[in-house]
């Protein structure tokens, strides 16, 4: 993959030149002097801005932003209340659209093909769909000991509206050897250290998450451009697996013959342990010791109301959330209000699409005043139910699908 990065290296070292121009306005004095790994200050980026002031930052190198589970009620969730997850820094916008092109390449392709995002758009057909993206590492906070990542709580994710063409179809327009077996992407995230020989992130997926109808090369989220900090101009857009799959700042893919072996596709991350660990154990980050995260797990929140909410004990409380299930559907959502003694059957709707999550909505009342915890739990349409506790610890803090839970209190 070293033709990769050397064409990464020349495209980021072009593309930065010719945007900062365009951001100042005018020549870059002494341009020629400037440092290959340096990021000029004219790049400077808020994430943040348009964004809703409750966001969490969890860090800015790299940009980690969590949105805070009362949030996410809308049934579309909405840009302003996206969740980001970076493993690199967020590059500079491109001056000029009409030269960014994705290239399809790699062992498995009989042959490798450059596309504009005009011939993308006009040679292929357009498709939208509501997607789950969610960090792998969702809900790691709730580990103990704590695991190495960013403490997400329970808003690492979002069901957004994504807009583009299938994978599918380009990959049909190129050609797929026997022997495809994964694919892999590279985006023009620059590393951490700025040096522009490594690779923030490349991860994939097998040939046949590639192929669903849901896998796209997206250019739109909610009818408007992607944002930079979602990958704009172009996005993979990959539902019901980890979100870090959905590679972003999106020009090559390449297809393999083999798994991919990309930057955070190594040791032990997004990655589970094969076997039962005990909390804070270590084991070598071996290919028999762990398997890579692919489908993820049951899961459902309430988003309304916010956790604390004061109320009326002659009044009916109304809930409503979401649940979704990786690959699956959600056949079943419960609510208690006694710790999990007694469950209440709530109304489910269907998704939109695959891969989008479900709403649901259910009306509690609460036998005295006095403090109660809510919570809920989905079944999947394999009937793996939402553990009550905190499932098996693991290296990484993935995968806690943990029943999600709010406070009131009856006055």
């Amino acid at each position: 993959m070293q033709d990769q990065i050397h064409n990464r290296r020349g495209f980021l070292q072009k593309s930065a030149l010719a945007t900062l121009t365009a951001l100042v306005g005018t020549n870059i004095v002494f341009a020629d002097n400037i440092p290959p790994h340096h990021i000029p200050l004219a790049f400077d980026y808020d994430p943040l801005k348009g964004k809703s002031p409750d966001m969490k930052v969890l860090g800015d190198k790299p940009w980690n932003v969590e949105t805070p589970v009362h949030l996410l009620d809308d049934a579309v969730t909405p840009v302003e209340k996206m969740f980001i997850r970076n493993n690199g820094l967020i590059p500079a916008a491109p001056a000029d659209l009409a030269k960014w092109t994705l290239t399809i390449n790699g062992e498995s392709v009989k042959s490798a093909k450059v596309y504009s995002l005009s011939d993308l758009k006009k040679r292929f057909k357009t498709y939208t769909y509501q997607l789950v993206l969610e960090c792998g590492g969702n809900g790691r906070a709730g580990y103990e000991p704590q695991t190495t990542g960013n403490p997400w709580d329970q808003g690492a994710v979002s069901c957004a509206e994504w807009t583009g063409v299938r994978l599918k179809d380009i990959l049909a327009d190129v050609g797929l050897k026997e022997d495809a077996v994964y694919i892999g992407y590279y985006g023009n995230d620059p590393h951490l250290s700025q040096d522009a020989t490594k690779v923030a992130i490349s991860r994939g997926v097998p040939i046949k998450k590639a192929l669903e109808d849901e896998t796209l090369i997206a250019w739109a989220v909610n009818g408007k451009d992607i944002p930079l900090a979602h990958g704009y101009p172009l996005r993979l857009v990959i539902g019901g697996w980890p979100a870090s799959v959905s590679g972003k700042w999106l020009h090559t893919i390449a297809v393999r013959n083999k798994v991919h072996d990309g930057a955070k596709m190594e040791g032990h991350s997004y990655k589970m342990p094969i076997r039962p660990v005990e909390p804070g154990e270590k084991i070598p980050e071996t290919p028999e010791n762990f398997r890579i995260i692919e489908s993820m797990p049951v899961k459902s929140l309430i988003t309304y109301p916010k956790t604390g909410a004061m109320l009326d004990v002659k009044k009916t409380l109304s809930l409503r959330g979401h649940a979704w299930a990786g690959d699956r559907e959600v056949a079943d959502v419960h609510t208690s209000i006694d710790y999990g003694a007694t469950w209440q059957k709530a109304k489910l709707e269907r998704p939109k699409n695959r891969l989008a999550w479900q709403h649901w909505t259910t009306d509690v009342t609460f036998p005295q005043l006095g403090y109660y915890e809510v919570w809920v739990r989905a079944t999947d349409s394999k009937g793996v139910t939402q553990p009550m506790v905190i499932p098996q610890w693991n290296p990484g803090g993935y995968l806690n699908n943990a029943c999600h839970r709010i406070a009131v209190k009856d006055v």
